[in-house]
């Protein structure tokens, strides 16, 4: 160790020296100052260290080598301080920034390994990219890094600079050892670095996939479902042709929509098969998800085709049915329609007899059904609603009528005699009474008037199947179809929440028909009398009409404005229905109209059977109800009525009547009534009051075609007394009110209309007298009773 100035630093020196050399100044003043500052300094060195004092530095070189020392100490050794501090800042500041790259890496590989994941796949792909993208940022910095060692290494390496020492080159290898251990670490940290997040990656991708898959396992194994669940709805049976053929059509409605659930299961099904093959970890919950959703789709398509098959053999059940039923039904006309007294001759019979034999032919394969092979073809499909069993017992009645009638024709050709007319056979027991029906005149005729009347009961009941029919294809095709979000885009705004208004009680209706009033003209199949019943069990249900009818004007007035939106064009399209909804939604009008045109059919054919006065009874019933509504269709038409008409009470009859008026305090005298024009006025007899109204003319074409009544005044009936007859016209008749304060002449278009209003004035004013009768009754039976209260409690 050489100390060219005072040992003052001698305490920072470790303790393992073992010689001192001092080299004192060439200079007088620095000489002099080394003395003295040795001297003090001398006790630290005593007994501790030898020390040898030099004088110049030629001295020294005896000491130590010249290549051992610097130029200013004499020697040759080359040295550059600066040069060394740069060389050792850039290690330590190196070796610095690899340790802080580990960190920087332990720490994200601690927050790659503890973050728990969030339930939502948007987020999920967020903070993959997130981490995607701080890892290639960490690469950067690793790379940057590596550049800046191996750029320090490279200056080791260089060939000896003539400012630096042969000493300081021997130094440099552990420099070089020192960064390049350094740059291995590093290496090695980015190695593993990589493999970590190679492998955090892959299971980050996994769980995303993994994620989107169970999301498109759920949409489609919800929507199978869902989908199951809707045609579970459609039974795979059917009463009639029209419904079998509406189940089939939705059948195949939801088979087009099977269809595509099917295939996008099978784009889920391919998907996680990828998935497996590209050995996902989630590998057996995968094939357990595709394995269950291959299942729900081989379900839900089995299942529709089931149904299909057997609602198709049900319409062949149907079709054979209504052929044979049909068959019937022609074959009845026909022996009903062959005209006896033409039969009677040889060539009338022989002629009729081709007919039959015709007519047996080419009817062959509905007469001659087999009842066993019938049910053994079939037997998978039968139902209780299935009428397999009427059908059969028209069949046989058919084939024996045909027998029948053969086998007279037969004989009166083979005898070449004028024929005997046929007879009906005789009852056991005597008829209830006589009628013409049943005389020689009209014996010819039974045969026909029994098949119509049948025929009328069939066409009855077969047209309210067709009725209840095109009522549920309404209700599910439009109505229901107006709560179909799908469809909402389509409907127009003034559509919307104002189904009742378009279909008024229609569901109403339905429900009547087909829960009630179909299966009680079913019952009379096998019981034609109780028809009447059936009609005049449910009088009170069928005002129910009056309603809907009411309601007409609204839901045409409604569908005027929409008629031609795009939702009813696709509503009808979806039900392949020629008319538009309009005709459907008259539907309920014209089958009122209906029944009492079948009613007065069946009386026709009915004078002798049991039922005709209940059928008579039934058919009044049908035309008070449609009378009712007319009359209330007119009411609903009128306008400035300040109140409340309901509380008139009910609509009786209404008309148009030519009127005049007259007061007692007026100029004008009743003779002279018939001089003034009469006033055209519309009157609605209520049960409390008679409304006089003026007709406004009907305008517009169609649909627009509309009339209205304006309120003039009204009588209330309280007050109102009539005069039956007015001379001069039978027509005419008098109504006063109020002790004849005024009076009103009123002339009907007929001498019935006339009557017809008088007789409903006078069961009202009966009524009221019978009332007024009663309240008078009680009254004193009141006072009567107070009376005796009064005598008792004085005796």
């Amino acid at each position: 160790f050489i100390i060219s100035g005072p040992p003052r630093c001698l305490a920072s020196f470790p303790g393992n020296l073992h010689l001192v050399m001092v080299l004192r100044p060439t200079g007088f003043f620095q000489r002099t100052f080394t003395d003295i500052g040795f001297r003090f300094s001398q006790e630290d060195f005593l007994l501790k260290l030898p020390v040898v004092m030099l004088s110049s530095v030629s001295d020294l070189l005896t000491y130590i080598d010249e290549q051992q020392l610097t130029p200013e100490f004499g020697g040759t050794l080359e040295y550059c301080h600066s040069e060394w501090v740069i060389f050792r800042t850039a290690i330590e500041s190196f070796a610095l920034t690899v340790k802080e790259i580990a960190q920087m890496l332990q720490s994200f590989g601690t927050e790659l390994a503890e973050t728990e994941l969030p339930d939502d796949m948007y987020s999920i792909e967020r903070i993959l990219a997130l981490r995607t993208e701080k890892y290639y940022q960490l690469k950067e910095d690793i790379t940057a890094v590596t550049k800046e060692g191996n750029l320090l290494l490279s200056s080791f390496e260089e060939p000896d600079s003539e400012e630096c020492s042969q000493d300081q080159h021997h130094e440099r290898p552990g420099d070089w050892e020192t960064v390049n251990r350094l740059l291995g670490q590093l290496h090695e940290m980015e190695t593993a670095f990589d493999g970590f997040w190679e492998k955090h990656q892959l299971k980050m991708e996994q769980y995303l996939q993994l994620w989107k898959f169970e999301q498109s396992f759920q949409e489609v194994k919800s929507a199978i479902e869902f989908l199951m669940g809707q045609q579970a709805e459609v039974p795979d049976t059917g009463d009639s042709i029209l419904q079998v053929k509406q189940r089939l059509k939705d059948l195949a409605h939801f088979d087009g929509m099977a269809q595509d659930l099917i295939g996008k299961a099978q784009v889920v099904i391919l998907h996680g098969h990828q998935l497996a093959a590209n050995h996902h970890y989630a590998l057996n919950l995968i094939c357990q998800q595709c394995n269950e959703l291959r299942h729900h789709s081989d379900v839900l398509s089995d299942e529709i085709k089931r149904k299909q098959v057997r609602l198709q053999k049900t319409l062949d059940l149907h079709t054979r049915l209504q052929q044979a039923l049909q068959c019937c039904d022609e074959g009845a006309y026909l022996l009903a329609n062959q005209q006896m007294d033409k039969c009677q001759s040889k060539e009338g019979a022989q002629k009729a007899l081709q007919d039959i034999e015709k007519f047996l032919e080419n009817s062959s394969a509905y007469l001659n059904y087999d009842p066993q092979a019938l049910h053994y073809d079939f037997e998978s499909v039968l139902t209780s609603e299935l009428k397999i069993q009427s059908v059969q017992v028209k069949l046989e009645n058919v084939r024996s009528m045909f027998e029948n009638r053969q086998s007279c024709f037969k004989k009166l050709l083979d005898k070449h005699v004028r024929p005997v007319q046929l007879v009906a056979p005789r009852p056991e027991n005597p008829p209830r009474s006589k009628s013409p029906l049943f005389s020689p005149k009209h014996k010819n005729n039974i045969l026909f008037f029994f098949l119509y009347f049948s025929h009328v009961i069939n066409e009855l009941i077969e047209t309210e199947r067709v009725y209840v029919e095109e009522l549920f294809t309404v209700l599910t095709g439009y109505r229901a179809e107006m709560d179909n979000p799908a469809m909402l885009i389509l409907m127009p705004p003034v559509l919307r929440n104002r189904k009742d208004v378009l279909f008024g009680n229609m569901p109403e209706i339905y429900d009547f028909h087909n829960k009630i009033f179909l299966h009680s003209l079913e019952s009379c199949l096998g019981a034609p009398e109780r028809v009447g019943f059936c009609f005049l069990d449910r009088r009170e249900d069928f005002q129910m009409y009056e309603k809907y009818c009411q309601n007409k004007p609204r839901s045409e007035s409604l569908w005027r404005q929409c008629s031609e939106s795009t939702f009813f064009q696709e509503c009808q399209r979806k039900l392949e229905h020629k008319l538009g909804l309009d005709s459907y939604l008259l539907k309920p009008v014209q089958r009122l109209t209906k029944y009492q045109l079948l009613l007065k059919e069946l009386l026709k054919y009915s004078t002798s059977c049991d039922g005709v006065q209940e059928l008579q009874e039934a058919l009044v019933a049908m035309l008070d109800l449609l009378k009712s509504v007319n009359d209330s269709m007119h009411q609903i038409s009128i306008t400035g009525y300040d109140g409340d008409l309901s509380e008139l009470g009910k609509v009786l009859m209404q008309g148009s009547f030519s009127v005049w008026t007259g007061h007692r305090k007026g100029p004008t005298k009743m003779k002279d009534l018939a001089r003034f024009k009469p006033m055209q006025r519309h009157l609605f007899l209520y049960e409390k009051a008679l409304v006089f109204c003026k007709k406004r003319e009907e305008h517009g074409d169609g649909y627009d075609k509309t009339s209205s009544y304006s309120f003039k005044h009204f009588l209330k009936m309280n007050a109102v007394g009539i005069t039956e007859n007015v001379k001069g016209d039978h027509r005419k008749f008098e109504i006063w009110y109020s002790g004849r304060e005024e009076v009103y002449v009123v002339q009907a278009q007929t001498v019935d209309l006339k009557m017809a209003w008088l007789n409903e004035i006078r069961k009202i004013l009966f009524k009221q007298q019978e009332l007024i009768k009663g309240t008078f009754d009680q009254f004193l039976h009141g006072i009567h009773s107070a009376a005796e209260l009064f005598l008792f409690s004085h005796c």
